[in-house]
């Protein structure tokens, strides 16, 4: 028991964030709990810290307060989740979806604190809390658009038209993006050839620069990484080999000039609107909330800049389809 508690002392070494003064004393009344891995850092590189930087950014925009929970290295959230519930923080953001099932027994433990699932949908739990909120983002919207750009980009290019996707392993987390893109790609280029290939990986660049490189080889003049740390693999041969590189999750466009564009979601944007409703008195739990092309949910990164005005032009007309409904953008769950 001594050994127990000491961890979850450990775990609890948090930043209590103080929130502005502009805001409302009921506001400033709210406290909202954030639960992440260890070692994670807010920023805007990398998927898993979005979430760190939304609650940072809605603590200090809203005027709440605000605690951050580190789970303990090589351990699960059970601590930290259990400690801000028996708390009763008025909202606990759990931005670890590796703990996924942990939120799940925790949410089911304490059924009268409030919970969101800041990057993913509530029927990735098993059990489905009422009392927790997930999110639906609308990835290939934003894939689709990527797709387009891709197909556009191809037709400029002499040859064959022709792109290609590297994926991690094959399932609807990265399926929904491929097939997204290369609906997007046939799109703006009728008949052109999509290629796709799965390394069972997420971490190993090797592995995704080895199919890029034999994609490439085919002919593929536009490579999209859907393989997170694998996928930089992907992006670093599009660099080597002179072609154009697409990202994922997170704008890539820092790694250089090849990348044409990249296909994101905002988790930041989730956390920050869930603390919106939260101080507004709308928040509510049970089901998904929806970001899309619509509400910038979902979006591209930073677009090349050798990217004419005429195909921008015509990137637009698109978005806006699918903004309006006329364009239906195949979706996988």
């Amino acid at each position: 028991m001594r050994r127990a508690t000491a961890l979850v002392a450990a775990s609890l070494a948090a930043a209590l964030i103080a929130g502005s003064t502009g805001s409302a004393p009921a506001a400033r009344e709210l406290r909202v709990g954030l639960v992440v891995g260890a070692g994670t850092e807010p920023g805007n590189r990398n998927i898993v810290a979005l979430p760190y930087l939304g609650f940072l950014e809605a603590v200090r925009r809203f005027g709440v307060d605000g605690r951050v929970v580190r789970v303990a290295p090589n351990g699960d959230a059970t601590s930290a989740l259990t400690f801000l519930a028996r708390q009763r923080y008025d909202l606990v953001v759990m931005a670890d979806l590796n703990h996924g099932g942990t939120l799940d027994r925790v949410a089911l433990a304490f059924p009268h604190v409030r919970f969101l699932l800041p990057d993913a949908p509530l029927a990735t739990l098993p059990h489905r809390p009422r009392n927790v909120q997930g999110t639906d983002f609308r990835a290939g919207e934003a894939a689709y658009l990527a797709g387009y750009l891709a197909g556009l980009m191809e037709r400029r290019r002499p040859g064959e038209d022709v792109v290609g996707s590297v994926g991690g392993f094959k399932f609807s987390g990265v399926d929904r993006w491929i097939v997204a893109f290369q609906a997007g790609a046939r799109r703006a280029a009728p008949g052109i050839t999509t290629l796709n290939a799965y390394t069972d990986d997420f971490v190993v660049a090797a592995k995704c620069r080895t199919a890029a490189l034999s994609q490439i080889a085919r002919g593929a003049g536009v490579l999209f990484q859907v393989a997170g740390a694998c996928g930089l693999g992907t992006l670093e041969a599009a660099r080597e080999k002179g072609v154009w590189g697409v990202g994922v999750d997170v704008d890539e466009s820092y790694l250089g000039p090849h990348v044409l564009t990249s296909a994101i979601i905002r988790s930041d944007l989730s956390v920050v609107a869930a603390i919106e409703r939260l101080v507004d008195g709308t928040f509510t739990t049970g089901g998904d909330t929806v970001f899309d092309l619509a509400n910038g949910g979902v979006a591209l990164g930073r677009i090349s800049p050798e990217v004419p005005a005429q195909v921008r032009r015509r990137l637009e007309r698109v978005r806006r389809a699918i903004v309006a409904g006329r364009i239906a953008v195949p979706r996988i769950s």
